[in-house]
């Protein structure tokens, strides 16, 4: 079976005036945004491949801007003391 695109991508390296708004507006040609501020989740993995493709590397505001897809973290595992 393939490995799974995620649909929530990390974008790093934002400029301080970067809003809510302006990020949804860059990233919205690539499809429905579902959240995120810094972190970006489409609907579909395919629109979250084409924006990381895009965007990736690219200058925003000044800023070059670095878009990878979020990694998941796992929950930290907690040992029970007799």
């Amino acid at each position: 079976m393939a490995k799974r695109f995620t649909t929530q991508l990390f974008v790093s390296r934002l400029s301080a005036y970067t809003t809510d708004q302006s990020l949804r507006q860059l990233f919205a040609p690539f499809g429905q945004i579902i959240e995120g501020f810094g972190f970006i989740t489409f609907e579909s993995e395919d629109d979250a491949q084409n924006a990381l493709k895009a965007l990736n590397g690219k200058i925003v505001k000044g800023r070059l801007i670095f878009v990878e897809a979020a990694k998941e973290v796992e929950a930290p595992i907690t040992i029970m003391k007799k």
